[in-house]
């Protein structure tokens, strides 16, 4: 047989078969066209901004604008359900993690946010008298599960573009660290002060050996994060973590408006701490804390995770400093005042079992927590930092006065 005749031969099937081809594609057509688009997921959809972690990112204290001690209505800016966050909106999804509605999750613009964080979580998940779902994998039945599994259950519907993550202030025993400070200020005289930064029960938190271990077991949050991220289904380079540090709350020394003597800075203020604790906390226990957190971000070894830097978020406006006050002290009516975001507080007041909960709107696990005029403010930076998509770290601090968009100003540098 001819190479010529072979040639045709090749040429005839060939033509066959593209029409068979062009005959399917023509049967196919109606099909495809009726085909429903697909759904969100990796890179589809409405983008999301995810939060997790522990009370600073959750939303605690988010209900109160400032403080006051002769109303507690004058900074009651979201009212009895702010910790609503069930589908219903009639209560908590999970008791006493207080997501509330001015948690930094939402930035909007377009982008639509999660919040799965919970006040008082460590990395890992704990069930004692309430439910906290640490970042992991966890799964005790009845819908309790870690958050990294949660995160990896919705992000496999859902466009996730930035998981932003407050993780490691538990671990460090924030909260006893705190009562501690309290109780020695309260129960030790001006001539014979017993201070809490040389207890052992606080040292104990900030040898190099435990530090070592919180920030090992930070960054194994991370890599949950991670590896909850590649199960649902995303490479690496399509989403970023941002990695939050701690805001300072209360100033050093030199910046309360209350004397240590006496009684008024807890009783009238709310911030219980002598003076060397506090300078103690501002330059030993909370750069640690934040030490390790950075330190955790480069072991963890993520490629697509950057810091966002809260450390000074707040100074100007913190719990007891100069040049803010109560509503009662800075005459102000409400927190719907003019001015009020300038001359009010934006941590809240350290609440002891004498000032909370009988018969009183307050949480003691609300204590020392930023409120809802710096979750605004942490939420701005946030939206600076998610930069359309183009994320970013950096360092976020006070800008101006005022609000902007019903926002405190902010910039992250």
């Amino acid at each position: 047989m001819s190479r010529t005749t072979t040639g045709r031969r090749r040429a005839a099937l060939t033509t066959s078969l593209l029409a068979l081809l062009v005959g399917a594609l023509s049967t196919l057509a109606p099909v495809l066209a009726a085909a429903p688009a697909a759904a969100d997921g990796p890179g589809v959809g409405t983008p999301y901004v995810v939060t997790l972690g522990d009370s600073y990112i959750s939303g605690e204290a988010g209900r109160w604008a400032g403080s006051s001690n002769a109303s507690s209505a004058r900074a009651d800016a979201l009212g009895p359900t702010a910790y609503h966050d069930n589908a219903a909106g009639t209560g908590e999804s999970i008791e006493r993690c207080h997501r509330s509605r001015s948690a930094e999750a939402f930035i909007g613009g377009g982008v639509q946010g999660l919040n799965l964080a919970c006040s008082g979580a460590r990395t890992t998940t704990s069930d004692g008298d309430t439910f906290k779902p640490g970042i992991d994998f966890a799964d005790l039945g009845g819908g309790k599960i870690g958050q990294a599994k949660a995160l990896q259950q919705f992000a496999g519907s859902h466009h996730v573009r930035t998981v932003v993550v407050s993780i490691g202030g538990n671990d460090f025993n924030f909260a006893s660290v705190v009562a501690t400070c309290v109780a020695d200020f309260l129960y030790s005289p001006g001539w014979w002060k017993d201070y809490c930064h040389d207890d052992s029960s606080v040292t104990s938190n900030f040898t190099s050996a435990n530090v070592s271990a919180v920030r090992a077991k930070i960054a194994g949050a991370f890599q949950n994060v991670r590896t909850a991220m590649r199960n649902a289904g995303y490479a690496d380079s399509s989403w970023t973590l941002l990695a939050q540090t701690y805001p300072s709350p209360i100033p050093r020394a030199s910046g309360f408006r209350y004397s240590q003597s006496g009684y008024t800075r807890q009783s009238t203020g709310g911030c219980g701490f002598w003076n060397a604790d506090a300078d103690w906390a501002n330059d030993v226990a909370l750069p640690t804390i934040n030490n390790a957190v950075r330190g955790a971000a480069t072991q963890s070894g993520l490629s697509n995770i950057k810091v966002l830097d809260l450390s000074s978020a707040f100074n100007g406006r913190r719990l007891c400093e100069n040049g803010v006050g109560l509503y009662e002290e800075q005459g102000i009516a409400s927190w719907t005042s003019p001015g009020a975001v300038d001359r009010t507080e934006w941590v809240n007041q350290i609440r002891t079992v004498s000032t909370c909960c009988s018969n009183s709107p307050y949480y003691i696990q609300e204590s020392l927590h930023p409120n809802y005029w710096a979750q605004l403010a942490t939420r701005s930076c946030v939206r600076q930092a998610y930069n359309a998509g183009a994320v970013r770290g950096g360092t976020c601090r006070i800008s101006g006065t005022g609000l902007s968009g019903g926002e405190p100003r902010m910039v992250l540098q």
